[in-house]
């Protein structure tokens, strides 16, 4: 990943090290009750601390306006403690005079977790005073979030600009795997975008259309797709406003000789319910009362054969309604043949987005496919081919 500076050209020993984390997990009843983000970045943790450097764990937990107890950063310090396996002392400041005896104090390969940055407005505003409070805490600093490296952040981007800069392990795996996936790509190369709404995917749909040889569409967004079509879509969710939008970017695919694959068949209910009465119909027998919420059994062996012919894969977004049975299976059977093609070393997948992971996690093929991201909207942004500030400043000039 020669475009980055990474930690293999960092002389690290002695030094104080602030490593910019995504600590912003999920706490219920001051307990973590998802560590997934953690585990993901516990060896780039413990490696800098074993290169003999003091490591200031960096971070914002939730939306506070200004300092708030339910906001604080503690129960996060305690589970990182317990995933790495060794000592981290938290720390009930991220700048000023108690931050700064804590980390004075600190010996080599030590580790400490200050509170949240948005604790302070500066954090957001990216105030050049707030970066300066931040930046004397540190001799290095290390961007090892992707997740937030689409914010100008303080302590995303602020930082890269008055102390040397590195690109985390974590950071450097993602930035590795997507450049794998639209940089550098296998081909041919199919792109997989679901999700409800087209609205939020034009971006991605536009810089996709650029890039990929195949592109399928999933969830709901399909349907607009087939309204454009001519189909009825009965009372599926579909946005009618965007009829013409879908046409015009199935009339650019066409021109730019790119495959769009469309559902043949679908899954209806009349009840937007778990276990709802339903059954499988051609897509051009969607009842007016039906609605659309899964795809049907040809339509994922449409979606498989693509996969088998294709040699790289990137996946934004869910078929159907995955979160209730039984119209999670296209989502389900889809990714188990992703998954079966990348462990037989035909495919490179990479996934990423909320409900994507979330999907992939009911699928329970979450490490059988080359890399998912857990970063939602960064991920998002780099798909749709935005630069994202925190990555940029660590790019060698």
């Amino acid at each position: 990943m020669s475009a980055f500076r990474t930690l293999d050209h960092a002389d690290l020993k002695g030094k104080r090290v602030l490593v910019r984390a995504d600590l912003n997990v999920p706490v219920e009843n001051g307990v973590v009750s998802d560590g997934t983000r953690i585990e993901r970045m516990a060896h780039a943790i413990t490696e800098i601390a074993d290169k003999g450097a003091k490591v200031i764990l960096l971070s914002h937990f939730g939306r506070p306006k200004g300092r708030d107890q339910k906001n604080s950063l503690k129960p996060v310090c305690a589970e990182v403690a317990h995933v790495i396996k060794r000592p981290v002392k938290f720390v009930d400041d991220c700048i000023g005079e108690g931050a700064e005896r804590a980390v004075a104090a600190m010996k080599n390969g030590d580790i400490v977790c200050l509170e949240n940055t948005r604790f302070y407005p500066g954090e957001e505003k990216d105030d050049p005073a707030f970066v300066a409070q931040l930046a004397k805490l540190g001799d290095i600093f290390v961007n090892d979030a992707f997740s937030v490296s689409h914010r100008a952040h303080a302590s995303t981007e602020g930082l890269a600009h008055v102390l040397p800069s590195y690109a985390g392990r974590t950071l450097q795996a993602e930035l590795e795997a997507f450049e794998k996936v639209l940089d550098k790509p296998a081909r041919p190369l199919a792109a997989i975008v679901g999700g409800a709404k087209v609205s939020t995917k034009l971006d991605l749909l536009g810089h996709l259309l650029q890039k990929v040889d195949v592109l399928i569409i999933g969830g709901a967004m399909a349907n607009t797709f087939l309204l454009a079509q001519g189909k009825k879509v009965g009372k599926s969710l579909v946005e009618s406003d965007l009829v013409a939008t879908a046409q015009k970017i199935m009339d650019q695919a066409k021109t730019a000789r790119r495959e769009i694959v469309l559902p043949v068949d679908a899954v209806v209910a009349e009840k937007f319910e778990a276990h709802a009465p339903s059954r499988v119909v051609d897509i051009d027998r969607v009842g007016d009362k039906d609605m659309i919420l899964d795809i049907g059994p040809r339509s994922i062996e449409q979606v498989v054969s693509v996969l088998a012919r294709s040699k790289t894969l990137v996946w934004n977004g869910p078929f159907g309604a995955f979160e209730m049975e039984p119209f999670d299976n296209g989502t389900v059977e889809v990714a188990e043949a992703a998954a079966e093609l990348t462990q037989a070393g035909k495919l490179v997948s990479v996934a990423g987005g909320g409900d994507t992971v979330a999907a992939l996690n009911v699928a329970g093929v979450t490490d059988r496919l080359t890399y998912v991201s857990t970063a939602g909207g960064a991920f998002l942004e780099w798909l749709e081919g935005k630069a994202l500030p925190g990555v940029e400043v660590l790019r060698v000039k």
